[in-house]
């Protein structure tokens, strides 16, 4: 659909970028207008961990790139996992900062209230830094907030002595592969050891989230789509189904939705009264095989979404990390969620955990077929 398009203007991620001095290097793969589907005239990128393993939805490319050594780092977005996704699947930092933190502008949306711009990189002070470098108010988005942007790179040193760590076992244990638990509730430990203090926690769980979740993303990618869609529907690939159930769904349903949205977020909100970060895994598996088509092959009992949609509906930041391999030696990948507009704390604590470790060094064995 837009094979000889060219943008009048730059997006503000990309201008920042050039103006702090990175070099630019290209555009990488994603799936269709950023949803699961990968479109059928656009090769799938290769992850570098296994070929037929899932690299991880929409910013795909981004995170092999980045996992294949091409690339420092590389600009993803979120909506509902799209920089946590190829952040696990490919053993990289992922960075999805509490949304209006990052600017959209120029950036095409998915679900324009659901949205997260952020980068993904090799190491938790690359994410710091590229998060300075793209951070802060832009007149072009008027969703983009007007707090000041921290030295996130400055946080690194701090330690995490008393820096209160919100634990769920039952969250990190039920409905997760065993290797993934093992791997994150190891990394407890490590936090420990370094002087966070352990606060038990329940993370509440809603069971209408992943139907509110695409509900919402449906009603709002029609809007993004309007004038293509449906002018231009024999245009689309797989993408094309979900604006088939947008048209469908009633305001009632719309609503609906964002109730669920809301009585969950501030639920979620609750928990950073009681402490400073919840840890989780950022999927409960590692990368699952794939089928042709680049969809996850999920085991019967993991709900893949699980640790990603609802940190989007309560729009809060979250930094996911490597933190072990399983059996097959995969990827598992930790994820750390602050309050809104925390980043550093996540930068801080993440920086600690890769000083006492080594998982984030482990370069994938690059595939030569």
């Amino acid at each position: 659909m837009f094979r000889d398009w060219r943008p009048d203007a730059e997006s503000t991620v990309v201008e920042k970028l050039a103006a702090a001095g990175a070099i630019l290097l290209g555009k990488l793969h994603m799936t269709e207008f950023a949803l699961r589907w990968h479109h059928p005239y656009r090769p799938i990128p290769t992850n570098p961990w296994g070929a037929d393993r899932w690299p991880g939805v929409s910013s795909s490319g981004s995170g092999v790139a980045t996992a294949a050594g091409l690339c420092y780092g590389a600009i993803g977005t979120d909506t509902g996992g799209s920089i946590r996704f190829p952040a696990a699947a490919n053993g990289v930092v992922g960075l999805k900062p509490t949304y209006g933190r990052v600017s959209r502008a120029g950036v095409f949306p998915l679900a324009a209230s659901l949205d997260h711009v952020g980068p993904l990189t090799r190491s938790v002070a690359d994410a710091a830094a590229m998060l300075s470098a793209i951070a802060g108010y832009d007149p072009r988005d008027p969703t983009s907030s007007r707090l000041p942007v921290p030295d996130y790179v400055r946080a690194l040193d701090q330690g995490i002595t008393g820096v209160r760590l919100g634990v769920d076992e039952r969250y990190l244990t039920v409905g997760v592969q065993p290797e993934v638990s093992q791997a994150v509730l190891a990394a407890v430990e490590v936090f420990k050891a370094q002087g966070a203090e352990i606060v038990a926690v329940t993370v509440p769980e809603h069971d209408a989230t992943e139907r509110a979740w695409y509900t919402i993303t449906a009603a709002e990618a029609l809007v993004a789509h309007a004038g293509l869609y449906p002018e231009r529907a024999a245009d689309y690939g797989p993408f094309r189904a979900l604006l088939e159930d947008g048209s469908r769904y009633s305001a009632q349903a719309y609503a609906q939705a964002h109730q669920v949205r809301e009585e969950l977020s501030a639920t979620l909100q609750g928990l950073f009264d009681h402490v400073d970060v919840v840890l989780c895994p950022t999927m409960p598996s590692t990368a699952p095989l794939m089928d042709a088509q680049g969809n996850a092959r999920m085991a019967e009992g993991l709900v893949r979404t699980r640790y990603t949609f609802p940190w989007n509906f309560s729009r809060h930041p979250t930094l996911s990390l490597p933190c072990g391999f399983d059996r097959e030696g995969l990827p598992v990948s930790l994820q750390l969620v602050a309050r809104h507009f925390a980043e550093e704390v996540l930068c801080r604590v993440g920086a600690a955990y890769e000083q006492a470790t080594a998982w984030h060094t482990v370069r994938p064995p690059l595939l030569t077929d």
